[in-house]
């Protein structure tokens, strides 16, 4: 059980909870596509916490590698970047095609992958082993998924339409590339 504890396994400890962090995002996945929006939801809580998890055992047993550090961004593309754009899509624009302006929604959609995929592979030429910087520069990608999330649920309420939910999730891509200091917790 060494492995666990040795930051040139690819296995350590921290990596493997990442593993969990992954396993949990395709579990959304595939809830999402089956219209089980709660259990998405919870699937992707849970990759929410093993994300929090990951860092904080890499760096209390001194495990953070550039495996790890680009293993993380893998994880966190799958689970804060297309998770919760293939649930705003399911649970808001499935069937609702007919009557959206597919071009923009589609121009969204490309817009806040790409948004995600560039931050977090700016995070990672940034990133240096076991260093942990004050702020993030930029809405970090779990962040942004929060916020999707809190879209979708102030969608639930009637008050907003399709569009108005669009709009913010352009927004949010946007602001994960910003100049915005968002302190690390």
């Amino acid at each position: 059980m060494l492995f666990l504890f040795n930051r040139n396994s690819h296995f350590n400890l921290a990596n493997i909870v990442t593993f969990f962090n992954i396993a949990s995002g395709m579990f959304a996945i595939y809830y999402l596509t089956h219209q089980n929006f709660f259990a998405a939801a919870l699937f992707a809580w849970l990759a929410g916490g093993f994300d929090i998890i990951d860092g904080k055992i890499a760096r209390k047993f001194n495990l953070s590698t550039q495996f790890g550090i680009q293993l993380d961004s893998y994880a966190d593309f799958l689970s804060f970047v297309i998770v919760p754009t293939m649930f705003i899509y399911f649970a808001v624009i499935d069937t609702k095609e007919a009557f959206l302006n597919m071009p923009f929604v589609i121009f969204v959609f490309v817009f806040y992958v790409i948004s995600g995929l560039r931050r977090l592979i700016q995070f990672n030429i940034d990133s240096h082993e076991g260093e942990v910087e004050k702020f993030f520069t930029g809405v970090p990608t779990p962040l942004g998924a929060i916020l999707l999330f809190v879209v979708y649920l102030i969608y639930l309420t009637g008050f907003v339409n399709e569009y108005f939910v669009l709009i913010l999730m352009a927004v949010i891509g946007f602001s994960l590339n910003s100049k915005i200091k968002i302190p690390h917790l």
